[in-house]
């Protein structure tokens, strides 16, 4: 049985990517995850994701999303393709709304990049929207979508498919042995090749 400096439990977007850092730093982690790798049971899972610097919920979090922003293009280089697609993006509602103030309230605290619009000025600029003319928005130009391939940047990043969750009880699992980490789990993400048991 191998040992592990570490065991993250669930590997969907923080969890794989909690084991990829560790496995990068030359520890031996081992992510347990219940379902296939990845599923749909993951907060984080689907096509896309919207990604912006300020988040209404606190300032806080602006620090974090800067981090994020780095840690994306790091992502991208090692996968070879755009993950992250910086489209624009906006807050709104009516002038008191938690989303609109804190938003606000985060790009004035942290000196981001942002514009304050009306409703009928986000219908004008943006032809999908159609907001009340009483609503304001915070528009944010940094904002955007990740496309969802945490898994296919790790792969490039070292990562090596197992398959084999299947009947076992124990589902999925990631195992980081020194700083290679590897997937083993019900399907693999990058292959559809028979499932295989690991070797170590």
């Amino acid at each position: 049985m191998s040992d592990y400096d570490v065991i993250v439990v669930g590997v969907g977007g923080m969890g794989s990517a909690a084991v990829h850092h560790l496995a990068a730093r030359g520890q031996r982690a081992l992510g347990l995850e219940r379902f296939d790798i990845p599923n749909a049971m993951r907060s984080s899972h689907g096509v896309n994701r919207i990604i912006r610097m300020a988040y209404y919920e606190d300032p806080s979090y602006v620090p974090l999303l800067r981090r994020a922003y780095e840690l994306w293009r790091d992502l991208e280089r090692m996968a070879g393709e755009r993950l992250l697609v910086i489209t624009g993006g906006i807050d709104a509602g009516p002038e008191d709304s938690t989303v609109f103030t804190g938003s606000l309230r985060s790009c004035r605290e942290h000196h981001l990049d942002h514009e304050v619009l009306t409703g009928d000025e986000v219908n004008e600029r943006f032809g999908g929207y159609r907001l009340p003319s009483h609503h304001m928005a915070v528009y944010q130009p940094n904002g955007g979508r990740d496309v969802g391939a945490r898994h296919r940047g790790q792969r490039d990043g070292g990562v090596e498919p197992w398959g084999g969750g299947q009947g076992q009880g124990a589902g999925a699992r990631l195992g980081a042995p020194g700083r290679s980490p590897r997937w083993w789990g019900r399907s693999s993400p990058i292959s559809q090749s028979p499932a295989r048991r690991p070797t170590t």
